[in-house]
């Protein structure tokens, strides 16, 4: 998918997007981006359509033939670790006449036949049978009817990205800051981090956007949407205090957020026990890298779109489980305008113990699991957002307020020493990363045709 290839605007979208994007340099919002079918639509093709998008990890497909199946916007994908150990990303699609080919949404198998002719594929996606080949495909060149491959695949980290346009940059060119401090959290230790149990799937009655400003950088809902975790003890960093931490413009439209103590005289890696920072190897960090993560408490981000990530130690039962220090990686996958279905994986670095393991998958699942304490606080008003974003009024008339942190709103300055990527504002009262987002956003919604 080229560049040239785009459908044209609308004359209505872009009069709807032009107007977003003036109205941000004041820090203004519109919430009629927030629940429109066009939009979505051109969503679909200029963003999730050209941009990096995770699909699964490494350690969720171990084994020789074992596979996922995972999606792109509308599309579905097969990520398969071959017969021969490598990985691949194939369109489940049957070139004969467009059936889906793969039935499970994971399992293990050396080759995939379509339900509808019988055609079968290695998991290569090398075409390998057509029923009665003699009589009806005697002249078919079957090297050329394959499964399709996606354009472009990466590996960073154990972390399977794809890419739809072939001319689109390089995975790192692509991630940009945001690629320092991923590096930095996954490289603390050698053998990296592996998938904790299957991911959770679940659907919030929200739009895409809402979600992933929210992890951008919207540290300040938690002194009131997820106050009772603090006040029952979930959270132990007091919330005033958890404000003290930077904010960080990445590149490309990705945020990053530290709650962090660079004067601590000990170490905190996060709040990980001592018996879990002795397996960590801090020779793999840089002078810088390694500066941060000491003194890091908590870490928030979202990779452009709508890839979103949290490190954080949270106790599932405060009466009785100090708080264990978590990972959750979730993709915030556009249903419609109107509905995300989320993806959410629990990680812990390989080299722990299955006891760590097992309290760390704890915490995560009673604060950011399906039914978990913060997961739950945030639905709410994220559906009542997309809800108000369809009204008539509101999608004309409603402008969302991002000033936040610019001049002469608020206590959060620019720092202008920051010696790690990006741009930073400190304390984390502002919202430039949200900011920083949706330029992006818009100057790939307005790309020229």
């Amino acid at each position: 998918m080229s560049q040239e290839s785009m459908s044209p605007l609308s004359p209505r979208v872009k009069a709807i997007l032009e107007e977003f994007k003036a109205s941000l340099e004041q820090g203004i919002s519109k919430m009629g981006a927030l629940n429109d079918e066009e939009i979505h639509q051109t969503e679909l093709e200029r963003i999730f359509g050209k941009r990096w998008n995770y699909l699964a990890h490494e350690s969720e497909i171990p084994n020789k033939n074992d596979y996922v199946l995972r999606c792109i916007g509308d599309d579905t994908f097969i990520v398969s670790r071959g017969s021969d150990g490598e990985i691949r990303v194939m369109l489940d699609v049957c070139p004969h006449r467009g059936a889906s080919i793969c039935r499970a949404e994971k399992g293990s198998s050396s080759h995939f036949q379509c339900p509808y002719h019988g055609w079968t594929f290695k998991n290569n996606g090398d075409l390998v049978g057509t029923p009665s080949f003699k009589d009806a495909y005697s002249g078919l060149d079957r090297k050329e009817w394959g499964l399709t491959q996606a354009p472009r695949m990466e590996i960073f980290h154990g972390f399977v990205f794809v890419c739809l346009d072939e001319n689109a940059p390089d995975l790192k060119d692509s991630l940009a800051g945001i690629g320092w401090y991923l590096d930095m959290i996954f490289s603390l230790q050698d053998e990296g981090m592996e998938v904790l149990g299957d991911p959770q799937r679940f659907v919030i009655k929200a739009n895409w956007k809402i979600a992933a400003e929210n992890f951008s950088g919207d540290d300040y809902h938690l002194l009131t949407l997820h106050k009772s975790t603090y006040d029952i003890g979930v959270m132990q960093i007091p919330l005033r205090e958890n404000m003290k931490g930077y904010h960080i413009q990445a590149g490309n439209g990705h945020g990053v957020s530290f709650s962090i103590d660079l004067e601590s005289k000990d170490p905190l890696f996060f709040y990980y026990p001592e018996e879990i920072v002795k397996t960590f190897n801090l020779d793999n960090l840089t002078e810088k890298q390694l500066e941060l993560a000491r003194g890091s408490r908590v870490c928030v981000g979202n990779i452009f779109p709508n890839i979103s990530f949290l490190m954080l130690p949270l106790s599932p039962d405060p009466k009785t489980i100090p708080p264990t220090p978590l990972f959750t990686w979730r993709v915030w996958q556009p249903k419609g305008k109107d509905e995300i279905e989320v993806w959410n994986w629990f990680m812990m670095y390989k080299n722990t113990s299955e006891e760590f393991k097992r309290a760390s998958y704890r915490a995560a699942m009673s604060t950011f699991g399906i039914a978990g304490t913060f997961e739950l606080d945030d639905a709410i008003p994220w559906e009542s957002i997309t809800k108000n974003a369809k009204g008539t009024f509101a999608k004309k008339n409603m402008n969302l307020n991002l000033q936040m942190g610019m001049e002469g709103m608020g206590v959060a300055k620019q720092v202008m020493d920051w010696p790690f990527p990006g741009t930073a504002y400190y304390p984390r009262y502002e919202e430039g990363n949200q900011r920083h987002m949706y330029r992006q956003y818009l100057k790939e919604m307005l790309a020229e045709d």
